[in-house]
């Protein structure tokens, strides 16, 4: 590895440390919650490692727990996940061609992602495929070392702190809820999220939990896109 190219990964994993507030306490959850659910740590491991997709994990262990079938398993992981068709277009026009994107593509998530539209836009071109390796692999190796950590002694912190039992299953909600929540300062993207709120709440209650997630954040998408159009044809 290149001076250059260590110095930008680097700055990259510093710039990144902050996100590790959001992703040691629900990595630790989530190991608990896999372990909970039948899974031994060293498969609570693999998961993270290979899925590395929060949410989707989460729902992942919850329906193999419960007996679904794995074809709806995948189904469902899968259209979670569909929101990175979205995210690598994005990104793609910030970055230099590599042929290491494939591999590290994959650790492309909702907080880096966030993180990467911000910061990269800042950088010198040469800089942003070393500060994008460096972000996301300390993200990532975090993810994995929660997960272990939370699969193996996650019990016994509930044990002698039972407080955490019932907080820890909140974190993930609680990460995405401050990833949204400055969004509400705009009154397009207060219609959207609250249309996807809304969604989601009445098709729980209507019986449609397990698809509520992808079909509320269409919702969503759709309010966001119908309010830019009528705002265009307003403009008219």
């Amino acid at each position: 590895m290149s001076h250059a190219l260590t110095h930008s990964a680097l700055k990259g994993a510093r710039e990144a440390i902050p996100l590790l507030g959001g992703y040691i306490p629900v990595s630790l959850s989530f190991g608990l919650v896999a372990t909970q659910a039948g899974f031994t740590t060293w498969e609570a491991a693999a998961i993270s490692l290979l899925i590395y997709a929060g949410a989707s994990q989460f729902l992942f262990v919850g329906m193999i727990a419960a007996g679904s079938p794995l074809w709806l398993v995948v189904a469902m992981t899968l259209l979670i996940n569909v929101r990175h068709v979205v995210y690598g277009p994005n990104l793609a026009a910030l970055l230099p061609q590599s042929r290491h994107w494939p591999w590290l593509m994959h650790g492309l998530t909702d907080q880096v992602f966030a993180l990467a539209l911000t910061r990269l836009p800042h950088l010198d071109k040469p800089e942003r495929f070393g500060w994008f390796l460096g972000a996301s692999l300390l993200a990532w190796g975090a993810w994995i070392i929660g997960t272990i950590v939370g699969a193996t002694a996650g019990d016994a912190f509930t044990a002698r702190w039972p407080l955490l039992g019932e907080i820890m299953p909140f974190a993930l909600p609680a990460l995405f809820l401050t990833m949204v929540a400055p969004r509400f300062t705009d009154k397009r993207w207060s219609l959207a999220l609250s249309g996807a709120i809304v969604s989601a709440l009445l098709f729980t209650l209507y019986g449609w939990a397990n698809v509520a997630i992808p079909l509320a954040a269409a919702c969503g998408a759709l309010c966001f896109y119908m309010v830019k159009l009528e705002s265009s044809k307003g403009a008219l």
